[in-house]
């Protein structure tokens, strides 16, 4: 048995499970396809997280020196896997920089695919260049520029963020609700009016889904205190006027139609599988369940399981996933690595 384990993905759930195993005295080789760590949380341009509000690069930053401080730690970067060899306890990983990696165990923490809103023409994406997405907000915010409308970077007087564009929608084939849009939108909102106290900020939505302890932090609390509006509505179309952009459709409150301007509009983008979930699938032999995300065993029986034995999943490749729940997904696929070592020790 080889004494060390393959973890594909140096995101949240990746950065997590070599940590752990690294503590405790195992060797982890770490491949990541980017040329960085961290994923999407800083190739995407994060600025403050949920529920923690701390910076992205910050926070993840530190996860990622945690991991490159410890030897035990291979790190290669720009490289996939090509092709996997073996069973559990003795797994060979082919590379793409041509070495070979003998594992007994492999954990994917290969996460998710941000919807593209082009899927979603009639909301206006590509349209016009001020109707954007909540990864460009985050950006236009961790960029320290601050939040202004892209065609002339003025500063909004008016702003609405649309939920649900990518999730939820059976039309274009995403029928999964992906977990943490309403709260990352509330929480922009929320970062909006700080930064533009005079911009009014309206969120359009069908249900609203702060789940848990997030419905008094964020979504009252972006309400009591910070003065955003929700607006219960079924979006028809967001088009250009010539001078704004117009929202048009029904608010399914008062059963009235609606065409309301704005100087932005934001896509509240969810969560998609991996678009390189396919190629995954048939290099580690592992299942995909019915939308394109990796297949988990169910948790009763197994940690962290995929359909083949020895290949662990953590974090957004299973499914719309916070990043706080990534984060203890991958110390639980790096407990279920090491019960492999130990069964053969």
């Amino acid at each position: 048995m080889s004494d060390r384990i393959l973890i594909v993905g140096g995101g949240p759930a990746g950065l997590s499970a070599a940590r752990s195993l690294a503590e405790v005295g195992l060797s982890v080789t770490l491949i990541d396809k980017e040329s960085v760590l961290g994923g999407a949380p800083i190739l995407s341009g994060y600025a403050r997280l949920v529920p923690s509000g701390e910076w992205a690069k910050d926070a993840i930053g530190r996860m990622v020196a945690a991991v490159e401080s410890k030897e035990q730690v291979d790190i290669r970067t720009s490289t996939t896997v090509t092709q996997l060899d073996g069973n559990i306890g003795q797994f060979t990983a082919h590379l793409s920089d041509g070495t070979e990696i003998a594992a007994s165990s492999v954990v994917l923490a290969t996460g998710f695919t941000h919807f593209d809103s082009v899927n979603k023409p009639e909301w206006g994406f590509g349209s016009h260049p001020d109707v954007v997405t909540t990864t460009q907000v985050e950006q236009m915010i961790s960029s320290g520029n601050g939040v202004r409308c892209p065609s002339d970077n003025r500063k909004p007087d008016r702003v609405a963020i649309l939920l649900c564009v990518g999730s939820r929608d059976r039309q274009i084939g995403r029928e999964w609700c992906s977990k943490i849009c309403c709260t990352v939108s509330a929480n922009l909102a929320m970062e909006i009016r700080e930064e533009l106290p005079d911009c009014s900020v309206y969120i359009y939505y069908m249900d609203i889904r702060t789940f848990g302890l997030y419905e008094g932090q964020f979504y009252w609390r972006s309400q009591e205190e910070f003065k955003v509006k929700y607006i219960k509505a079924r979006i028809a179309e967001v088009t250009f006027d010539g001078n704004r952009i117009l929202l048009k459709g029904e608010d399914t409150l008062v059963k009235r139609p609606i065409s309301i301007p704005f100087d932005l509009v934001v896509h509240a983008i969810g969560m998609d599988p991996n678009v390189d979930n396919p190629n995954i699938a048939e290099t580690f032999g592992v299942e995909l369940e019915p939308h394109g995300h990796i297949q988990r065993q169910p948790a009763y029986d197994s940690i962290a399981g995929t359909s083949k034995s020895g290949i662990f999943v953590a974090g957004a490749a299973i499914g719309p996933e916070t990043i706080d729940d990534s984060i203890a997904q991958g110390q639980a696929a790096a407990m279920a690595a090491l019960g492999v070592q130990n069964r053969a020790a």
